[in-house]
């Protein structure tokens, strides 16, 4: 598997384009140039809110089946690219659905962002406060 000495800014670029092409596509079935029935990106769109988080549902479950596939199979090369087949496919929808409420990966980062050094519990537990959880 691809080691941490891959640079963060090749996954910047990556999820960037991914999502320019995603926000391309969404504009596109807007306007009735994409059809559903040639664009699978297009069909999660002509889902709608309800369809598009249902799918992110099943792709969530789906990847939690594969990483404890791989982890029972002693997490051999064939299991772990099966997870992450998976994992890319979750990441994708995820994606349509930044898309679909005008969001993109660059604000997901940026709150990440702003939670490092942060520990996991104090944040949650500020969230709690705040009544977000």
């Amino acid at each position: 598997m691809t080691s941490s000495a891959n640079s963060s800014k090749n996954l910047d670029s990556a999820l960037a384009h991914l999502a320019d092409v995603v926000d391309q596509r969404r504009d596109a079935f807007k306007l009735g140039i994409a059809d559903p029935k040639t664009s699978y990106t297009a069909l999660l769109f002509s889902k709608g809110d309800d369809g598009i988080l249902k799918k992110i549902g099943e792709e969530a479950t789906e990847t939690v089946m594969a990483a404890k596939d791989a982890r029972h199979a002693g997490l051999s090369a064939q299991h772990q690219q099966l997870f992450v087949g998976e994992m890319a496919d979750l990441w994708f929808h995820c994606l349509i659905a930044l898309s679909q409420f005008e969001l993109r990966p660059e604000d997901i980062i940026a709150e990440l962002e702003g939670r490092l050094g942060t520990s996991g519990i104090e944040e949650k537990a500020a969230r709690k406060a705040a009544g977000q959880e």
